[in-house]
C-alpha cells in the first residue's frame, strides 16, 4: 500500500512535460513557475496556517530559491524543449549525480552495487541521448542537468533541517518564497519581452485552465503535499520503487497526448535506465528480508532448547 501511495505524486509529476506541451504550449516557463508555486503554496496556508520563525526564514529563502524557483522554471524549460518521455526518463539519473555529488563532496564511496547501478544508467542515457539516433534541444538537456542539480542541492539543504521546522512549514513557505522570487522575475522579463506574456494570457480558454488546474492543485497541492507527507511514514525504499511510476508516466503521457513514439530499441533503453534506477534498492530489500528469514529460524531452535 505504501509503495502505491509513493506512486501518486510520482505520477502527477511525471505528466507535467506532456500537460505543459499540451495545454500550455507556449507560454513563458518564468510564468509557468509562479502560477504553479504561489497558488499552490497559498492554498496549502489557508489549509493549515503556519508562521516560520525569525532565525528560519535564511533557509527557507534558499530552499524557495533553489528548490522552487529555479528548479521549476528548468522544468518547464524542459517541457517546452524535450520529449515528455525524455524528460521523464532522464530524470531517473538523478541517483547517478547524487552518487558523484556525495562522494566529491563528502567523500561518501557508493558501494559496489551502486557504482554498477550509476554505470548502466550512464551507459543506456548515452545510447539513448545519441545525436545520431534522436535530435533533441540543447537547451532542454542543459536544463535537465541543471534542474538534477538542484534536486541534489535542495535534498541536501532539507536534510539539514532535521525536525527543526515542521514539514508543513517547510512546504507551505518554500512554494510562496519560490513562487515570489519567480513572479518578480517574471514581471521584469515581461517588461522588455511583453508580447510573450500578452500572446500567453490571451490564449487563455477551457484547455489552457484545464492545464493550470492540473499543474497548481494536482502536480503542486496534491504531489507535494502527499509527498512531504509520507516522507514521515515510509522508508527510502518504499519511495524509490514509487518513483518509478514518473517515467512511466511522461512516457504513456507523452504518447496519449502528443503522439511522441520511439523505435523498440529505444523503449528499452527507457526500461533498462528505470530498472537500473531500483534496482540496488530492489536488491537490499531482497537481501535484508533473507537475513531477517535467517535470523528468525536460527533463533527458533535456541528458543526450543
Amino acid at each position: 500500500m505504501n509503495i502505491v501511495l509513493a506512486m501518486i505524486p510520482a505520477f502527477v509529476w511525471g505528466t507535467t512535460y506532456a500537460v505543459t506541451q499540451f495545454t500550455l504550449p507556449d507560454w513563458p516557463p518564468l510564468l509557468l513557475g509562479a502560477l504553479r508555486a504561489l497558488p499552490a503554496g497559498l492554498i496549502l496556508l489557508l489549509i493549515k496556517p503556519s508562521l516560520p520563525s525569525k532565525t528560519d526564514w535564511p533557509i527557507l529563502l534558499k530552499l524557495g530559491a533553489i528548490n522552487i524557483a529555479l528548479f521549476f522554471s528548468l522544468i518547464f524549460v524542459m517541457a517546452l524543449t524535450l520529449p515528455s518521455a525524455i524528460s521523464g526518463v532522464g530524470m531517473v539519473s538523478v541517483p547517478v549525480f547524487a552518487m558523484l555529488f556525495h562522494w566529491l563532496v563528502s567523500k561518501q564511496r557508493p558501494n559496489l552495487l551502486q557504482a554498477l547501478s550509476g554505470a548502466m544508467i550512464i551507459a543506456f542515457a548515452w545510447l539513448l541521448f545519441d545525436p545520431q539516433s534522436i535530435s533533441l534541444n540543447p537547451v532542454g538537456l542543459v536544463a535537465m542537468l541543471a534542474a538534477i542539480s538542484c534536486i541534489i542541492i535542495g535534498s541536501t539543504i532539507t536534510k539539514t533541517l532535521g525536525s527543526r521546522i515542521h514539514w508543513w512549514t517547510v512546504l507551505t513557505w518554500q512554494l510562496i518564497i519560490g513562487g515570489g522570487l519567480l513572479l518578480i522575475v517574471a514581471a521584469l522579463h515581461a517588461s522588455y519581452q511583453s508580447d510573450t506574456y500578452i500572446a500567453a494570457v490571451q490564449q487563455i480558454e477551457w484547455r489552457s485552465s484545464a492545464g493550470l488546474a492540473w499543474i497548481i492543485l494536482l502536480n503542486t497541492v496534491l504531489g507535494y503535499g502527499l509527498y512531504v507527507w509520507l516522507l514521515q511514514r515510509m522508508s527510502v525504499v518504499d519511495f524509490t520503487f514509487g518513483g518509478i511510476a514518473n517515467p512511466i508516466a511522461g512516457i504513456v503521457t507523452g504518447l496519449l497526448l502528443l503522439g511522441e513514439s520511439f523505435s523498440w530499441y529505444q523503449y528499452l533503453l527507457m526500461g533498462g535506465m528505470i530498472v537500473a534506477s531500483v534496482a540496488p534498492a530492489l536488491i537490499n530489500s531482497i537481501n535484508q528480508k533473507l537475513k531477517a528469514n535467517a535470523h528468525s529460524h536460527h533463533k527458533r531452535p535456541e528458543q526450543l532448547s
